[in-house]
């Protein structure tokens, strides 16, 4: 008998509702339709095969590439009460036998295994899996399986065998990073049948990004790092010597780092990464190697003090900060010359893959050096679009930006390049206005009139103006191996119609906002922190297992003093309200009772409906469709039958767009009930919607209720 999901997602993981496209995905997986999952980092994107895998009998197999990701998973799943174990190459022999003896006796609901180990010896692990209820084969971090993909691995690729062996089992793959050519290869190489894609929005809303200058960025580092004791982040660098040479900087500084690269001992890596996850050390300085099995959720930053090779890598490691939600930053130092490095490492590489990474590399020089939207930029390689022009969380949207007529920089730039024919890159052109003596000026182009007329600028002058039009389509990049400088769709007019142009001043650096985590009581959270640690130490487990700074903070602002209470906190479903409940309640009723408190639970129902509807204008494409559909005509109950949601689901996604006025309250709410609602709301502030819902009676429902507050607050 299948149970609901709703069910499991409350009492076993805590949360009171899915997010974006979830509940669909989950849906479609007790569907039995293959499924591919593009979702950021932090999304949820393991609820999507958790939660299918307890509606039903039988076990889930889920194909994890790292052994401390499996561990961090099943971790968690038994702390919430839900028999899940792991098979790879830490255990012994006797071990693994257990695990599969648990498996065939149906004893289990999860089993984790890395692609080689499933697939070794000829698959027998395959054939001997034959014999269990297989409800589910879940292929986590699937962009490993394309050639496309960042993190390659050619073990994945023998995956396309398992469709075989369980044709009836649905397959859901599932990343955080996959551009279309790499979601592509996925479903081929998995052999999937007619999958469903969800893509969810790659927007990490609570990240707020910041590029600066490479110049001086050590002591940019140590400036940022400043009001950010005690927090978790990780520092990347490219090479192995620098990741020592700045953890023994910041340890001499007081700071709690340790170096992470693959030149350690595997003992040492392990070292570093178990205090790392246990809040034993503050902050990890590594190279790319650290972070991909790091399920931690409460890394407040992430710093790259080198140019990362790609967007994907980029966005996959600055997605490793602010996994609960909280707000969290990403600083990124940039510098052309880390662009000449990569460069000279990609080339002379498989011919066939030269090209690709090169364009790659692009692209993420175009980000670090563009003035437009970080956020904006970073969502449009992933193919999605930014509905605002200022994302209110990067550099460039909060910098003061001042403008001055540039039209003559404008027009010698544009000469340039077109007296160079449109052949060369921004790099040579800067040197061709700039009058280059360097042999690689060719020299019938030291002949031409335009040759040195930018003298008077800088490099770093001319390659933020450059960068400049660029953003502006003066300019344009050409896609390729070598990108070249064309002329932009309006740079025509600069050139022959005398347009003006509008330059931005070269903007001063400045380091991110500090980050706000909203927590009342300061001395409380701590004093939860500490119980956390206690009891991750008693289970042997990392802190944000047992709960997540996020389910702390909700403790500290709401103050719940009865136990009921704690199953309205994110992160308490029954079994972790039954077994750490009453620790965490004695603490806040004795803060509560020496500081003369009250409880603010009856708060927290009005101020989650609020968060959830305008937190963020980006809808979500569950959300859009459901939109789509109202507006077709298609009443509430036939869209709920016709997408296979409840009924409950597609009335939040209405009150969505009526919260960030894109749907008007009539369209859910007639006008008689509105003043009632908004009176009985006035009347129980603070006491949550099933107050007001008492004063008001039957005649008025709950989704009704919730639309007025929504557009209310």
């Amino acid at each position: 008998m299948s149970q609901d999901p709703h069910a499991i997602l409350s009492n076993v993981f805590g949360y009171n509702s899915f997010r974006g496209d979830q509940e669909l995905i989950i849906k479609s997986v007790l569907n039995n339709d293959d499924a591919l999952v593009l979702m950021p980092t932090g999304g949820g994107k393991s609820l999507c095969y958790q939660v299918p895998v307890l509606c039903k009998s039988g076990i889930g197999i889920i194909i994890s590439p790292l052994i401390a990701l499996m561990k961090d998973q099943v971790d968690a799943l038994r702390l919430n009460g839900v028999e899940a174990k792991y098979l790879n190459s830490s255990q012994s022999s006797d071990e693994q036998q257990e695990v599969l003896s648990l498996a065939k006796a149906g004893k289990l609901k999860f089993l984790y295994v890395s692609p080689e180990r499933l697939m070794a010896n000829d698959g027998w692990l395959v054939d001997y899996l034959k014999q269990c209820e297989v409800n589910l084969i879940a292929v986590d971090e699937a962009h490993c399986i394309s050639q496309w993909g960042h993190d390659f691995r050619p073990e994945y690729r023998k995956l396309r065998r398992l469709k075989l062996k369980f044709p009836e089992v649905p397959f859901i793959a599932l990343t955080a990073t996959a551009d279309k050519k790499t979601a592509d290869d996925i479903v081929r190489n998995l052999n999937l049948e007619e999958p469903k894609r969800f893509v969810s929005s790659f927007n990490r809303a609570n990240i707020f990004y910041t590029v600066l200058p490479k110049k001086d960025s050590r002591q940019k580092l140590y400036d940022f790092l400043k009001d950010k004791k005690g927090q978790s982040g990780i520092v990347y660098t490219l090479s192995r010597k620098s990741a020592e040479e700045l953890a023994q900087r910041l340890i001499d500084m007081g700071v709690m780092a340790w170096p992470y690269h693959a030149g350690m001992s595997s003992e040492r890596r392990a070292q570093t990464q178990d205090r790392f996850i246990n809040d034993q050390i503050d902050i990890v300085v590594a190279t790319i190697a650290f972070g991909m099995g790091i399920d931690k959720s409460n890394v407040r930053f992430v710093v790259h003090m080198d140019l990362p090779k790609n967007i994907e890598g980029y966005y996959q490691e600055t997605g490793r900060a602010g996994r609960d939600g909280l707000n969290s930053e990403a600083l990124m130092f940039f510098s052309r010359g880390d662009a000449m490095i990569l460069r000279q490492m990609i080339e002379g590489v498989d011919e066939k893959y030269e090209s690709i990474l090169l364009g790659k590399l692009n692209k993420m020089v175009a980000f670090g050096e563009t003035r437009q939207c970080r956020r904006k930029t970073l969502l449009a390689y992933f193919g999605e679009e930014f509905p605002e022009d200022n994302c209110q969380s990067c550099d460039n949207c909060l910098r003061q930006v001042d403008f001055f007529d540039g039209t003559v920089i404008a027009q010698k730039a544009l000469s340039a390049v077109m007296r160079l024919k449109q052949n060369f890159g921004i790099n040579y052109v800067i040197d061709f206005l700039r009058g280059s003596k360097s042999q690689k000026i060719k020299e019938e182009h030291t002949w031409l009139k335009t040759y040195g007329v930018g003298k008077d600028l800088s490099k770093n002058e001319w390659s933020n103006y450059i960068r400049n039009l660029i953003d502006q389509n003066y300019l344009k990049l050409a896609d390729g191996k070598y990108p070249v400088l064309k002329i932009g769709v309006k740079g025509l007019a600069v050139l022959y119609d005398d347009a003006k142009v509008q330059l931005e001043q070269i903007p001063k650096d400045a380091l991110s906002k500090k980050i706000d985590l909203s927590i009342k009581h300061e001395d409380l959270f701590e004093m939860l922190k500490r119980f956390r640690l206690k009891l991750a130490g008693q289970e042997r487990v990392a802190p944000y297992q047992i709960f997540s700074d996020k389910t702390l903070i909700e403790l500290v602002n709401y103050l719940p003093l009865q136990s009921d209470d704690l199953l309205k906190i994110s992160g308490f479903g029954h079994i972790k309200r039954n077994r750490y409940g009453d620790g965490f309640l004695k603490l806040i009723r004795n803060y509560v009772k020496q500081n003369n408190l009250e409880s603010n639970m009856g708060d927290i129902l009005m101020r989650k409906i609020s968060k959830s509807t305008k937190d963020s204008n980006i809808s979500s494409s569950t959300q859009i469709e459901s939109f789509n559909l109202f507006k077709e005509g298609f009443k509430i109950d036939e869209i709920a039958e016709r997408r296979s949601l409840s009924k409950m689901t597609i009335e939040n996604h209405l009150i969505h767009f009526i919260a960030i006025n894109k749907l008007d309250l009539s369209a859910l709410v007639d006008a008689s009930k509105i003043d009632s609602i908004q009176e009985a709301l006035n009347k129980t502030k603070g006491l949550g919607l099933a107050a007001a819902k008492n004063i008001l009676g039957s005649d008025y429902s709950y989704a009704e209720i919730k639309a007025v507050l929504s557009s209310k607050s």
